[in-house]
């Protein structure tokens, strides 16, 4: 590699000190190094006057790598736009769980062997999601993890109905369902019942959450099914769609999300040699 940019989480990374570690170890390295912000910050954050910023849009093309610091939200948002330009990403956690970060503070020296390339990458599934309103598309994104419908913060229940290849697979009314990738396994979709999968597995996991209907359980389909969501008859006028949980887009009656394997896939950075099953074993034993 030879050029690596760092988006560091202004708020997790205390005066950007490991940000600060990492650009000294890459640099020392022979590796050109850019900062960018990940997200816009507030105006009242005092970014460091000594770190030069540059955009990211700008960057992203020309680089060879993206190193996040922060938590798994971070890496989640910096997936879409480096998947979209063919760059791997790698993420250094300081979060809480970090679930999908390859690196934790003190192992910061072994950023050194990206200069020679001393690295493999993995390749994640992610996920294309549509909301069709008649004939219009009003929403497309693209997620690594899940894309969620919920009732949103009303006390009440939503009716949805979930069709799998344009058969009907399950209706349920509960506070919502989450359509995930095996990366996303781990996530919202663990929380609400489902089960944890390998990511390397070719599946779309369903998961009713909080259901009423005892009969509504969850189910892992083919990642070469179409998964369809939509409010059903009797529904309350609105849901709620949420992706990698980002902005909510309000779903109204007759609105069709659909929910499919993408052509696109995420690459992550691994520098160590570990099964997928030491990170579940430590991460859930560890918080």
């Amino acid at each position: 590699m030879k050029k690596v940019i760092l988006t560091p989480n202004p708020y997790r990374d205390k005066n950007f000190q490991t940000v600060r570690t990492s650009m000294n170890i890459l640099q020392d390295s022979g590796i050109e190094v850019r900062l960018c912000l990940p997200f816009e910050v507030d105006r009242t954050y005092d970014l460091p006057r000594d770190l030069r910023f540059s955009r990211l849009d700008k960057e992203l093309p020309m680089a060879d790598a993206v190193i996040c610091f922060g938590g798994d939200g971070t890496i989640l948002h910096m997936a879409k736009a480096a998947t979209r330009q063919g760059v791997p990403v790698l993420g250094v956690n300081i979060g809480t769980m970090g679930f999908m970060a390859e690196l934790e503070n003190s192992e910061l020296g072994q950023l050194a062997r990206l200069a020679s390339d001393d690295y493999v990458l993995d390749q994640r599934m992610m996920l294309d999601v549509t909301v069709y309103r008649d004939r219009d598309i009003i929403f497309h994104d693209i997620c690594l993890n899940d894309a969620v419908i919920t009732k949103g913060a009303v006390a009440r229940i939503v009716h949805l109905c979930v069709k799998c290849d344009g058969v009907q697979a399950m209706e349920c009314g509960g506070d919502g369902i989450i359509i995930a990738t095996p990366t996303g396994s781990t996530a919202y979709s663990l929380s609400a019942g489902g089960p944890i999968v390998e990511p390397e597995a070719h599946s779309i996991l369903v998961t009713p959450i909080c259901a009423h209907d005892v009969a509504s359980r969850g189910f892992v389909a083919s990642d070469k099914r179409i998964i369809t969501v939509e409010l059903t008859h009797n529904a309350r006028r609105n849901a709620f769609l949420s992706v990698d949980g980002g902005k909510a887009l309000r779903m109204n009656m007759g609105d069709v999300a659909t929910i499919r394997k993408s052509n696109l896939a995420t690459k992550l950075i691994r520098l160590k040699d570990r099964s997928f099953y030491d990170v579940v074993n430590m991460k859930f034993r560890n918080n």
